[in-house]
């Protein structure tokens, strides 16, 4: 329920909520009796019991929150934690969107409250996972009627924040960006003894017959074995040999080629090194075991490095946008990914090729040195691609914007790419992708040309430029991160035009010239 006074929200499909939070209670008597029946870990029906239960916590979770908001201030509480904050102390109303892959879902909407000491709240409700709910909307404007009539709002702006936005958080980009590096780091650590076991597996020799039980680690030893039978479990999980009589040992995982290969009755030599069959060689084929060499293993810590940059430049971008409001769009982390590629493209070889001598010989240092250049080139043009361009403002600037009006003389036609974010008689239903200038009047046109097949004529008469901003979170994610929106009035109803910054330059030129 919903008003002006008091907004209350309550979670839906209660009775649902229960029944589980009961199926739940259930689970738990359920691993409870097994677990002092049985006396051990491992059950089937412990196991079912213990995500019973604890799906009935998510489910008692969800059918006791509840949020409330009246004169005093906004309170809310789930079955183990009761919160309140005065209506004084909220400084914004803001709003959290969480995209999904749920086809389904389209995205998860969330209430965040922004304190005056800059700490923020996520309300548990309300909550709606489309883009279009009405009750959300409604539940949400009577929440910020109350802070207006109780409270001192700092703007009158919704904020939308998405990861798409300078208020996403960085934590979770951080903390990619740690594990990557540290799986990294420890890959690396492994590099030196596959060298060593590598260089070991190369220089050994066949066991001399008076070498001594303790000395036979490091040689090879050969064992006769004739196969029993041979199991296929399919490309991804290999297969099995199984010896006769269990002699040398009952069974070895190898290849799925390997258990198509070997036949039973087959007599086979086993080469034993460092306690591990490594090689079973028959009449018709050989298996060897692989064993990671360095070279592949520098290779995984590398790739794991490069991947770490992809989060690394996105809290680089926040950190560059952390003065600008944080339901500004940021520009894209893709050149810093292009740069990654281009680092991966002489990194990689040069790792795999020469895992622990980079810098061994003047040819490896000068391949390293060529590489890091290149890597330094590509990251400035990524740091230049992603600098946060600022709107020129209502008037349109001139220089390039001139030089574009001059283009769109009569007789020839420019077709930009822009469109209106709002339906309108001249944009039904957003239909119009882009906008013709020049010969005729501006129009809407959902092609790029040629031709004004379709086009509807844009009644720039009525239109009235009152800000030219960046892209906000609550301009949708069809917006491109890098265009820049055009507050327009249109005989009293607020549209939106979006463009790219040169294009919305030319757009807004040629409608002050009408």
């Amino acid at each position: 329920m919903t008003n002006a006074r008091e907004v209350t929200c309550r979670p839906l499909r209660k009775r649902t909520l229960w029944f589980f939070a009961g199926l739940g209670v259930a689970g738990a008597t359920l691993a409870g009796a097994r677990l002092a029946y049985r006396g051990r870990l491992v059950d089937v029906w412990l196991g079912i019991g213990l995500l019973l239960a604890l799906g009935g916590v998510a489910a008692l979770h969800q059918a006791t929150v509840r949020t409330d908001a009246d004169a005093r201030g906004i309170h809310w509480r789930t079955w183990w934690r009761r919160r309140s904050v005065s209506w004084p102390d909220v400084a914004d109303l803001r709003v959290s969107l969480r995209h999904s892959n749920n086809s389904r879902v389209q995205n998860t909407r969330r209430v965040v409250l922004v304190l005056r000491d800059g700490h923020k709240r996520l309300l548990p409700l309300p909550r709606s996972w489309s883009s279009e709910d009405p009750e959300f909307d409604a539940t949400l404007d009577a929440l910020r009627a109350l802070h207006r009539r109780y409270g001192d709002p700092e703007s009158s702006h919704l904020p939308v924040v998405s990861y798409r936005t300078a208020g996403a958080g960085r934590a979770g980009a951080l903390s990619v960006c740690a594990l990557l590096l540290a799986g990294a780091g420890v890959a690396a650590w492994f590099v030196p003894g596959a060298a060593s076991d590598q260089q070991a597996w190369k220089s050994a020799r066949p066991c001399a017959a008076g070498t001594a039980a303790a000395e036979r680690r490091e040689c090879l030893t050969t064992l006769p074995a004739v196969i029993a039978r041979t199991e296929d479990r399919g490309p991804k999980r290999g297969g099995r040999l199984y010896f006769t009589d269990g002699r040398p040992l009952e069974r070895l995982a190898v290849n799925q080629e390997a258990a198509q290969e070997f036949r039973p009755g087959d007599r086979v030599e086993l080469t034993v090194w460092r306690g591990e069959v490594r090689q079973v060689a028959g009449e018709r084929f050989v298996w060897r075991e692989h064993v990671s060499g360095p070279g592949e293993l520098a290779v995984v810590a590398a790739v794991l490095a490069l991947a770490a940059g992809y989060p690394g430049a996105l809290v680089v971008l926040r950190l560059r946008a952390r003065r600008l409001p944080d339901d500004d769009v940021l520009p894209s982390a893709l050149p810093f990914v292009g740069a990654l590629v281009g680092t991966a493209l002489w990194l990689l070889p040069l790792c795999y090729l020469h895992p622990t001598s980079l810098l061994g010989s003047p040819r490896t240092a000068t391949w390293a040195a060529a590489g890091s250049l290149t890597t330094l080139g590509l990251l400035a043009w990524a740091w230049r691609a992603t600098r946060i361009r600022m709107p020129e403002g209502t008037d349109a600037a001139p220089g390039a914007a001139e030089t574009a009006g001059g283009a769109d003389g009569e007789g020839q036609e420019v077709f930009v790419s822009a469109r209106f974010l709002e339906d309108t008689d001249y944009n039904p239903h957003g239909f119009g992708t882009h906008i013709v200038l020049g010969d005729g009047p501006p129009a809407v046109i959902p092609h790029p040309g040629p031709g004004r097949f379709a086009a509807r004529r844009i009644p720039v008469e009525r239109l009235t430029v009152k800000d030219v901003r960046r892209a906000r979170g609550s301009d949708g994610d069809t917006v491109p991160r890098s265009w820049h929106i055009a507050e327009l009035d249109d005989a009293g109803r607020p549209v939106r035009l979006a463009a790219d910054p040169a294009d919305l330059t030319r757009v807004l030129r040629e409608f002050r010239a009408r």
